[in-house]
């Protein structure tokens, strides 16, 4: 007998398990579930393949590339760093500054909420938190904590989510990403059904991407627009105009604008970086196809928390809400009373913010020496051109960089796509200067010493 008549007797087996077992008294009810573990495996060892190859996966998920840093382990898999020197990353965007102590005691002491499940909305407090800060931050008019903003579980998943909300697959959709770019934005145009868009970073513009380079037969397809700003890796910010560009064509077109503002209480200036609702409401708008996300793990240095939000068209957020609830992702309790804690409270942003600055403001003009670097409008990486003194690729550059002196850079090409005849990336690095000023300094002496010995 094949497969398929095995398949056929687990079945027949199964079926004569619940008739004969049903209501029988417990010693026959045993002994039919032994008989009926017994056949299974019996025929489940005669099949000629694996059993799981039986099992059907979506196919869209072979689209997926391997994350940068999985690309990053394979380049170091057969390197053994220096000994002489200790590990010092700047390849992870993770935060490292200290959590703030007053974040800890309120998530420490709202441990009540555990033994009750979550609303998916989050409660009224965390909401008109939200509200309040965006109010402050940029400005806004009066929110609606119960319809302008939803607590989210960190703004990757949320970012996520959306593009399975409002994208329809069978109308051929394109979702217009960066480039380079924050990965999760390709993941969920790939796996929504849509087919990605790269508008390329244009470095004369301190590498914002030029959304004018999209042809006009690509708009009418376009569901969906991500824009990181501050941006990742780059640091760029959009200006007014180039929102009022962008709120144009998302007017002909009618597609969503998901605007990614995670860096944004990072910069270096006297004045914060411009949001997307602020620009709405400052070109007398309202917040039609605009949702705007935000997060507490670089502001607030707790990307563990898992903490964020997504605000602005109603209709949308009502509708992300019905996705989100069948998703199952409600915030914890705890987490919430701590979000409220650190949403309601600027003295440890700005505290975080001079120590980026004073990082910034001494390693950027050390590494200036040897590459082609530039202080970025905001954000916590450089975004630095590696063959200013020697030809060499951003891999290599890594690769050879961690192998003598045990510092970790990303390469610019893992997290750029090669569209319309280049990749944005190609000989660039990102270097994450997320940990304390000491640590980032003497990783830049290093790749100053370790370029000047290339280029020798």
């Amino acid at each position: 007998m094949g497969p398929a008549g095995d398949m056929y007797r687990i079945i027949t087996l199964g079926g004569a398990y619940s008739e004969v077992s049903e209501g029988k008294p417990c010693r026959e009810a045993r002994a039919h579930r032994t008989a009926l573990r017994v056949g299974i495996a019996s025929i489940i060892s005669r099949f000629p393949t694996p059993f799981h190859h039986f099992r059907a996966v979506n196919p869209l998920l072979s689209k997926l590339q391997p994350y940068p840093f999985e690309k990053l382990r394979q380049l170091f898999g057969s390197v053994t760093p220096n000994a002489k020197f200790s590990a010092i990353s700047l390849g992870i965007g993770e935060p490292k500054h200290p959590t703030p102590l007053f974040i800890q005691q309120a998530l420490a002491d709202n441990l009540s909420g555990l033994a009750t499940y979550p609303t998916t909305a989050g409660t009224d407090q965390v909401r008109r938190a939200i509200c309040r800060w965006l109010e402050r931050r940029y400005q806004l008019p009066t929110l609606n904590p119960a319809t302008d903003a939803l607590p989210v579980n960190g703004s990757r998943e949320a970012l996520f989510a959306l593009a399975q909300v409002v994208i329809d697959p069978a109308a051929k959709a394109v979702v217009v990403c960066p480039n380079p770019f924050y990965q999760i934005y390709e993941g969920a145009a790939f796996l929504a059904g849509a087919e990605p868009f790269f508008v390329n970073s244009d470095p004369a513009r301190n590498f914002a991407p030029d959304f004018s380079s999209v042809p006009a037969d690509v708009w009418p397809r376009v569901q969906l627009l991500y824009i990181c700003t501050p941006g990742n890796p780059t640091g760029a910010v959009l200006t007014l105009d180039d929102w009022r560009a962008l709120f144009a064509l998302s007017d002909k077109y009618g597609f969503v604008i998901a605007a990614d503002e995670c860096y944004s209480e990072i910069y270096f200036g006297d004045h914060p970086p411009l949001g997307a609702m602020q620009a709405a409401n400052q070109l007398g708008r309202g917040y039609q196809r605009l949702v705007a996300f935000s997060s507490l793990s670089k502001r607030s240095n707790v990307p563990g928390m898992r903490s964020g939000f997504v605000a602005g068209d109603a209709d949308i957020l009502k509708q992300f809400l019905l996705y989100r609830t069948y998703h199952g992702s409600a915030m914890s309790p705890s987490v919430q009373a701590a979000s409220i804690a650190a949403w309601n409270d600027e003295d440890h942003v700005e505290k975080n913010r001079e120590k980026y600055i004073r990082k910034f403001k001494q390693v950027t003009p050390l590494l200036a020496e040897v590459l082609d670097v530039a202080l970025p409008d905001a954000g916590f990486y450089l975004w630095a051109k590696v063959d200013k003194l020697i030809n060499i690729s951003d891999a290599e550059y890594a690769k050879q960089l961690y192998a003598e002196y045990n510092v970790t850079v990303l390469p610019g090409s893992y997290v750029a796509r090669e569209a319309h005849g280049w990749n944005p990336g190609a000989n660039r690095i990102r270097m994450a200067l997320v940990a304390e000023v000491d640590e980032c300094l003497e990783a830049a002496q290093r790749m100053v010493e370790f370029t000047r010995k290339l280029a020798a």
